[in-house]
């Protein structure tokens, strides 16, 4: 990472962001499956290979402070802590689910845990994290507000304006771009001027950070030093964490415009099990990671079976949550 040393973890912390990106993995394992073997009638969007990403950036927070993602931000969203048995409600449509049944993959929101807005618009997400973290300067209540998003939003207006107004008035906001290489279809290079996301930042006088966002220790070092110059009142930081996504932008996309050799290297790095590895040359127990492993399972398979059995919301549901108070015509 640039400008600082990476730093490991307590114990306590490592196991922690073994357990949140393992449960991304066994979710979207699972999510696939169920998918494929028509059991599940959604749009997709696979978050493999940007694990340890998420993991690392959450374990980094508290649970009180706000996350902004985007409609492809199921791994953020487990990471910061929706239930999966909600979670995976949602998902199916199902009145059990975080917004019973109505917002879907695209409109998760679950202030319980901080998730406050899924957006499906690129780039519209960093506004509204601006809002959120000036609403805590206000206030006073020492939150940080983390804004995630891809590589393309970085060419979008709202993420200059975003930056630059959070810089002005030194906002507890965390932008964190995690860049996969790929906007949908295209590569970064035919549609990004800079070779360096990191780049942009400076000329809004923003602290920036480039970061390896598939190695734990980096990613957890980078977002817990962003997370404290924060709550210090010394504004905003643009961390660019690097990573790269195994599958199409949505299922179903074949990922023929990712060169295979770009793809197998990829793979063969692969993060989750490069991470399980790391932990067991530091010591720790392979027993203590099977027992992650196997509590992790038991919870996916069962938020997955609450979620079939649940009931679709009624039709009267169309008209509520949508007024504060409903004003007839």
């Amino acid at each position: 990472m640039t400008g600082a040393t990476a730093t490991q973890p307590s114990r306590d912390t490592m196991l922690d962001i073994y357990r949140r990106a393992n449960l991304i993995y066994r979710a979207d394992e699972k999510f696939r499956q169920m998918i494929m073997g028509g059991q599940l009638q959604i749009i997709y969007y696979s978050p493999r290979g940007q694990e340890i990403l998420s993991a690392a950036l959450m374990a980094a927070v508290n649970r009180s402070d706000y996350l902004i993602t985007t409609y492809r931000g199921i791994h953020d969203q487990l990471a910061k802590g929706i239930p999966p048995r909600e979670l995976w409600a949602e998902f199916a449509g199902k009145k059990t689910g975080t917004c019973k049944g109505k917002g879907g993959p695209m409109h998760i929101t679950h202030p319980d845990t901080g998730v406050m807005v899924t957006t499906g618009i690129v780039g519209s997400g960093l506004p509204i994290a601006n809002g959120l973290a000036l609403a805590s300067q206000l206030e006073g209540d020492g939150k940080v507000t983390v804004v995630c998003f891809g590589d393309a939003a970085t060419n979008i207006g709202a993420f200059h304006e975003a930056l630059n107004l959070a810089q002005i008035w030194k906002l507890p906001v965390i932008f964190v771009c995690q860049n996969n290489l790929y906007g949908e279809h295209t590569p970064q290079a035919k549609s990004t001027g800079c070779k360096e996301l990191i780049d942009r930042a400076p000329g809004y006088g923003i602290r920036a950070v480039s970061v390896n966002g598939n190695d734990a220790f980096a990613m957890h070092t980078a977002a817990k030093q962003a997370v404290e110059y924060a709550r210090a009142g010394k504004g905003p930081t643009f961390i660019e964490a690097k990573t790269f996504r195994f599958f199409g932008h949505l299922l179903g996309d074949d990922s023929h415009y990712i060169p295979a050799e770009e793809m197998a290297a990829a793979k063969a790095a692969d993060p989750i099990p490069a991470y399980r590895g790391q932990l067991l040359a530091l010591g720790i127990e392979a027993a203590a990671l099977d027992a992650i492993d196997a509590d992790i399972a038991a919870t996916i398979e069962e938020a997955a079976q609450f979620a079939l059995v649940s009931e679709y919301p009624d039709a009267s549901e169309i008209r509520l949550d949508v007024l504060a108070q409903e004003i007839a015509a």
